[in-house]
């Protein structure tokens, strides 16, 4: 099964890689996106994109680990334009293994906050975060008391033993949270967190974030960390499993007088090879308009980056206001070595 879902994605890639290569020697107006974005509702954010300019979007969706191999086998030669990631850590092994160009755009520096977006230096900024989503806390009502679970570290506290589940440590979305807590706490506590974290494990570490929401529904789990938008969905849905799942959970937003709650981002920058260059900033620019901030958070229940546009989703509305850390994710990402080092010295597997 591994095997053969192997060769259908590299198949994928390799008919992908044709596309391009032909619109690419074509002259048509054309952008060529690769993505680790899988969610269906970005069609419509694509499609506005070509009816407003007129270029053309040649798309390769792929986990973010296969594009970064993938760019990493293409080298010089890749056709990528633009490069979306998931997650600062992703970000971040992107642009340490060099497959961003920095650019410079007064408009993207205008609406996106410093702190959501790459150190810039001399020649530009490599990356930038378009939207956000934030880790918060889910439990089961009828086992325990939100005071009990209002702050990451409460998490890892003998009150808790028996009752965390989580993803992998080694999850992307779980070394952003350690390297946001690296650069809050220090290393010394933040090794201390992730040891009270496995002490008081309800299982070993699995599933991706809608499991742990389901986990802790069914009782397996009192407590557990998912991305918000994961709850935003199954609040939005009209399935009858989904509505029972989401009646029997609460939720807090942690750290609210302690830092605030971890907050992460999907973002992206220009390929370093860029062959449309120009298009390529043009469309960085598009997802920081209005119209495309407004379809992050309507399409994928996620929170737009710029600060002045308002959205209009109810389950958004009913998470509520919350206070966000203040850390850059850019030093989230400079914190992943040293993150992943004190999970394998703790055994968070």
């Amino acid at each position: 099964m591994m095997r053969s879902k192997w060769i259908a994605l590299n198949i994928g890639l390799l008919l992908g890689f044709s596309a391009l290569a032909n619109a690419q020697s074509s002259n048509e107006k054309v952008l060529n996106l690769y993505s680790a974005r899988h969610y269906q509702t970005d069609e419509a954010l694509y499609s506005n994109f070509t009816k407003s300019t007129g270029i053309k979007i040649n798309r390769i969706e792929a986990d973010d680990n296969a594009l970064i191999e993938r760019l990493n086998s293409e080298g010089s030669k890749s056709p990528a334009d633009v490069i979306l990631l998931v997650d600062a850590a992703r970000l971040w092994r992107a642009q340490v293994n060099g497959f961003f160009k920095p650019i410079q755009s007064k408009y993207l520096n205008d609406r996106i906050p410093a702190n959501l977006r790459a150190k810039a230096d001399a020649d530009g900024t490599t990356w930038f975060g378009f939207s956000t989503r934030a880790r918060i806390v889910v439990y089961n009502k009828n086992t325990v008391k939100p005071a009990d679970v209002n702050t990451y570290e409460k998490l890892a506290e003998p009150m808790n033993k028996g009752k965390v589940c989580t993803r992998s440590g080694s999850h992307p979305y779980m070394l952003s949270l350690l390297g946001a807590l690296i650069e809050r706490n220090g290393e010394k506590a933040t090794e201390a967190w992730a040891a009270g974290m496995v002490a008081n494990m309800a299982r070993s570490p699995k599933g991706g974030d809608t499991d742990q929401i389901k986990a802790v529904a069914s009782g397996e789990c009192g407590v557990a960390l998912t991305n918000s938008y994961y709850l935003a969905r199954l609040m939005r849905s009209t399935k009858p499993e989904d509505i029972a799942v989401v009646s029997k959970v609460g939720f807090v937003w942690p750290n609210q007088n302690a830092g605030g709650v971890h907050i992460n981002i999907s973002g992206g920058g220009v390929a370093k090879n860029a062959p449309h260059p120009a298009a390529a900033i043009q469309f960085l620019e598009y997802l920081a308009s209005d119209s495309a901030q407004t379809y992050f958070a309507d399409g994928n229940n996620e929170w737009p980056v710029v600060a002045a546009v308002r959205v209009d989703n109810p389950a958004l509305k009913e998470l509520g206001p919350y206070q966000a850390e203040k850390v850059s994710v850019a030093s989230i990402g400079l914190n992943q070595i040293a993150a992943q080092k004190i999970l394998d010295r703790v055994g968070y597997k």
